[in-house]
């Protein structure tokens, strides 16, 4: 039954009429607050013997009289559709890793030890990595007073524990170092590196040739004011639908849909909806998916996707960037799901399709949107996380100022020229998506929001013992940076 429907229904039970431009309001409202107003202003009017419900009484009931303008502009910042280029073979990787070592060199430049980094050739001997040796190691561990330290940088290529110390390997572009930890906080920054990610070491003299570090410098985020909407505009986030799935909650998304669409005083400042990949299940993803799915073909995936997205009104800019589920390329950076498979979303003006990572500005609130397939290679090299601690991991990547520093593990990276995976900008808000288990937290100013699913529990993830926490929408306050849950479950 309609809106319309319920409403009058209340309304003439009660011998009541409704005005044409209230009932345009009411049309809007959920279920519940369609109820509760109308029964509310019934037996306010019934008292004051008015047998109307205007437009004024809607509003007042619903906070609407007092609503001021809602600013909603975007910009895409960042999308790596259109600018992947792979090139081939060692030589490909050889310029993806020169671009990502001279990307994070430069992120460097304006710090005080800029000056003082040295190339590594000018610090080790002509031969590469040198393995410190450690006996004697309290005595010639250089003076005390850090004068005759050296700072070199690099991507790490090795971190193992050995004994009570950890041994990191880093490599510039003129050779490698091999250093020794043994300082009790340094070691807890070494025993975190992720493989393949930019450090900067502050090492000193050990025996003979050999270095020892005193410090380990992340590139990190720096503190900083978040950038805010001058208005009250909301976005909403939300990830992996995996619509085409027997598991796709098609009735929640309904209901969520139904919301932003409702008179609802937080939906109706919802100006921008940001969905994180895995939009639809796919086709032949893992074995057996067949079994699995209630649309077999990505054209039925893709069509099924348009009609969920159409529910969402048309005031409501929506981003969407590709996940590991998504039709198209599988390494990152990924492109936009391909324009073949897009179907009548091409022609959806307020639907953006865009690659992963991207970056948008919502009213000058920068968003960094990145599936989070690199959470996988964390997960299983670090000690101390899991995957129902998402912005844990994602701590971690902001720390790096990468969203996937490990090549070779469970996340494929092509060998593009340049590195586009480099935080080059400091996001204000970085969403992930992938683990299917909702997150919100801050560090250092930027707020970390994994926004979970819209896919029940798998045969998979009840085999490992995942709990997936689906029908949850994040809402951000743009001028406030709050940030909120809406559950649908």
């Amino acid at each position: 039954m309609s809106n319309e429907s319920v409403a009058l229904g209340y309304a003439l039970k009660s011998g009541f009429q409704i005005h044409p431009a209230a009932m345009d309001v009411l049309k809007r409202a959920s279920p519940n607050d369609l109820k509760r107003v109308v029964q509310s202003l019934i037996k306010e009017n019934s008292k004051k013997r008015i047998y109307e419900i205007s437009l004024g009484d809607v509003e007042a009931a619903f906070g609407l009289s007092d609503d001021v303008p809602i600013n909603a502009e975007y910009e895409i910042l960042f999308d790596p559709t259109g600018r992947t280029a792979s090139s081939e073979g060692a030589d490909g990787y050889a310029a993806l890793f020169a671009s990502r070592f001279h990307k994070m060199r430069a992120l460097f430049a304006g710090r005080p030890e800029a000056k003082s980094i040295k190339p590594i050739a000018e610090v080790v001997p002509v031969g590469g990595a040198t393995r410190p040796d450690l006996k004697g190691f309290g005595q010639a561990q250089g003076p005390k007073d850090g004068s005759g330290d050296v700072l070199v940088c690099g991507l790490v290529t090795d971190r193992t524990l050995d004994g009570d110390s950890v041994r990191v390997v880093v490599e510039d572009t003129t050779g490698q170092m091999e250093v020794a930890v043994f300082d009790e906080k340094v070691k807890e920054v070494a025993e975190a590196l992720l493989i393949d990610q930019f450090v900067v070491i502050r090492t000193s003299r050990g025996r003979g040739r050999a270095r020892v570090a005193r410090e380990i410098i992340l590139p990190d985020v720096p503190d900083r004011e978040q950038a805010r909407s001058e208005t009250d505009a909301h976005a909403a986030f939300i990830s992996d639908l995996h619509v085409g799935s027997k598991l796709f909650m098609e009735e929640e998304f309904r209901e969520f849909a139904a919301w932003l669409s409702s008179a609802d005083q937080v939906a109706r400042k919802v100006r921008f909806l940001m969905i994180g990949g895995d939009v639809v299940d796919g086709v032949g993803i893992y074995p057996n998916q067949e079994k699995e799915l209630v649309q077999e073909t990505l054209e039925e995936q893709v069509a099924k996707l348009h009609e969920m997205l159409s529910l969402v009104p048309d005031h409501v800019e929506v981003f969407v960037i590709t996940g590991n589920h998504d039709p198209g390329r599988r390494a990152l950076p990924q492109p936009a799901i391909p324009e073949k498979y897009q179907g009548p979303l091409a022609s959806k003006s307020n639907v953006h399709m865009l690659g992963n990572p991207a970056m948008v500005s919502l009213n000058g609130v920068k968003v960094l949107m990145f599936h989070g397939q690199s959470i996988d290679d964390i997960v299983k090299t670090m000690p101390g996380v899991s995957y129902d601690q998402p912005t844990k991991i994602m701590k971690y990547l902001l720390m790096a100022r990468h969203v996937s520093p490990t090549y070779g593990a469970m996340t494929p990276i092509a060998p593009e020229s340049e590195d586009m995976l480099v935080m080059e900008e400091v996001p204000d808000v970085f969403q992930t998506g992938h683990v299917h288990c909702m997150g919100v937290d801050r560090y250092k100013n930027v707020l970390m929001i994994n926004a979970g699913t819209w896919q029940k529990q798998t045969a998979f993830q009840a085999g490992v013992g995942m709990n997936p926490t689906p029908g949850i929408g994040v809402v951000l306050n743009l001028r406030t940076l709050e940030a909120g849950q809406v559950y649908f479950t």
